[in-house]
């Protein structure tokens, strides 16, 4: 996203820092939902996981290129049913960013936004969190405690995309 009265942000004009106007939005308003609905704490790998993936579901689905404060509130469901559990959200993910780099790369110029972006979809992608089997069976001769439950290591997205769905939802 451009900064309005300016040729480029690129730093091609002039030396100018690029800013990622659009991503650091994006995040924001991920940031924001998670915190209204506390779900987890804030510091923890859990609410950077929800954040991530929240971010890359606003930042990806906006196709105009032109975020705006006034258009979240109409946003939310659109980003509610991106997240649900029964669609192929990863997929989609890795349509829009390959999407957005053949863009970038045809037009010649250089995205910061894209460029964090594609960092949060790798560390979503390659990092694992500890997390309570979902899929264990119930009753299993477990405690019944939340903390003391089957736990599996689960990749990143897979554990913040539920939690940013749930935030949007609680929002």
């Amino acid at each position: 996203m451009q900064h309005r009265g300016h040729e480029s942000t690129d730093g091609t004009d002039g030396g100018e820092l690029a800013v990622p106007m659009a991503w650091l939005y994006a995040e924001y308003i991920a940031d924001e939902l998670l915190r209204t609905g506390d779900l987890m704490p804030p510091t923890s790998f859990e609410f950077r996981a929800g954040r991530d993936a929240l971010a890359l579901t606003v930042f990806l689905s906006d196709t105009d290129g032109e975020l705006s404060g006034i258009r979240v509130i109409s946003q939310l469901e659109n980003w509610l049913s991106l997240t649900a559990y029964d669609q192929p959200w990863r997929d989609w993910v890795r349509e829009r960013m390959a999407e957005l780099t053949e863009r970038a790369e045809r037009s010649g110029t250089r995205s910061p936004d894209l460029a964090l972006a594609a960092e949060a979809w790798r560390w979503l992608e390659e990092t694992e969190l500890l997390a309570p089997d979902l899929d264990a069976v119930p009753g299993g001769g477990g405690p019944a405690g939340e903390d003391d439950g089957p736990k599996v290591w689960t990749p990143a997205w897979r554990l913040g995309l539920p939690l940013g769905h749930l935030a949007i939802h609680l929002f």
